[in-house]
């Protein structure tokens, strides 16, 4: 695609602790258009956030590698940059929104020091002009009175507050790309939703990619175009957002939403799916999901599937649809 601005290639990242190498990511592909909202699901331990962290390289080693794979951002292989080059893109053309904004913002300093010091870092612009665009921006995120937010400590703000400031940073240099990891996980119902309709706002108004990481289905209807389904450490499914929701292909994604309450039924009881994610120490030899599938057959214990192209640029890793003929491994 002309407008790919970012392709992910055989990604694979280990870790290797005292129990044995733990394969965090394992083969997973992807392609990001420009203006594109992509979600990546899954449970815990599936996979999401290493993956994000793997396009920055900032994955600490030891005890982690990106072991293989390409990440070609603007046709350039990220992994094969200096670690002076990756930096000028770090923050700059490719930002990250992290999980916990507490833990992410310095205690020690001002939030308007913590947006102006980006800006002065990439863009080499005067303090006085990089604290004026900090108020710009606080105000851009919709925070009231931002004269007064830029001299406030982040112990000083909200959790709600807090996760707007992070998103003025990510911000700040009008980046390409925005990975957002579980942006609205530590944030109540009401917040949760002025931060969705804040990013997406954003992304109209300033034509950023956004690659979203989340565990919440709900998040994704409002805000992705497409989805990738993330198990194990692998990509199983891929679709647009519509699609997946009219027609889930892979039985992971199935059991995830059945697992959703709806309004028009009246159960006593949640589906769920039963079983647990598998230890990375023992992951089963065939389909890694075939432990939690009501729909296992005797090749899914032996053999794992390939991914596989199906039609309208969907695709899915499950031996129920093997017949198809275009293979995309």
């Amino acid at each position: 695609m002309k407008d790919t601005i970012l392709s992910v290639k055989n990604l694979k990242t280990y870790f290797q602790v005292e129990e044995g190498l733990v394969t965090a990511v394992d083969g997973v592909d992807f392609d990001l258009s420009a203006k594109e909202t992509l979600a990546i699901v899954g449970e815990s331990g599936s996979g999401k956030s290493v993956t994000a962290l793997s396009i920055l390289r900032l994955i600490q080693e030891p005890p982690g590698k990106i072991a293989a794979g390409e990440i070609l951002y603007q046709g350039k292989d990220l992994l094969k940059l200096t670690d002076r080059e990756i930096r000028k893109i770090r923050g700059n053309e490719i930002s990250m929104i992290f999980q916990e904004p507490m833990s992410s913002l310095n205690p020690v300093f001002t939030v308007g020091k913590q947006i102006s010091e980006v800006m002065m870092v990439h863009e080499k612009i005067s303090k006085k002009e990089a604290e004026k665009r900090a108020i710009e921006l606080i105000k851009l995120v919709g925070i009231p009175n931002p004269e007064k937010c830029i001299k406030n400590y982040p112990h000083q703000l909200s959790g709600g507050m807090r996760q707007r400031i992070m998103i003025a940073i990510a911000l700040a240099c009008k980046p390409k790309i925005l990975i957002a990891d579980e942006p609205t996980t530590a944030l109540d119902v009401t917040i949760q939703s002025q931060i969705l309709k804040l990013m997406q706002d954003l992304k109209d108004k300033i034509d950023t990619a956004i690659i979203i990481i989340t565990h919440d289905l709900g998040v994704v209807a409002q805000l992705a175009e497409n989805i990738m389904i993330m198990y194990a450490g692998k990509a199983v499914e891929y679709g647009d957002t519509e699609s997946i929701y009219k027609k889930p292909l892979h039985p992971y994604t199935e059991g995830l939403l059945n697992s959703i309450p709806k309004i028009d039924e009246n159960l006593k009881r949640l589906k769920i799916i039963k079983g647990t994610v598998p230890s990375p120490f023992n992951l089963p030899t065939g389909c890694k999901f075939s432990t939690r599938c009501e729909y296992v057959m005797d090749i899914c214990w032996e053999k794992e599937p390939d991914y596989l192209a199906l039609k309208d640029s969907r695709k899915v890793r499950c031996w129920k649809y093997a017949e198809v003929e275009e293979n995309v491994k």
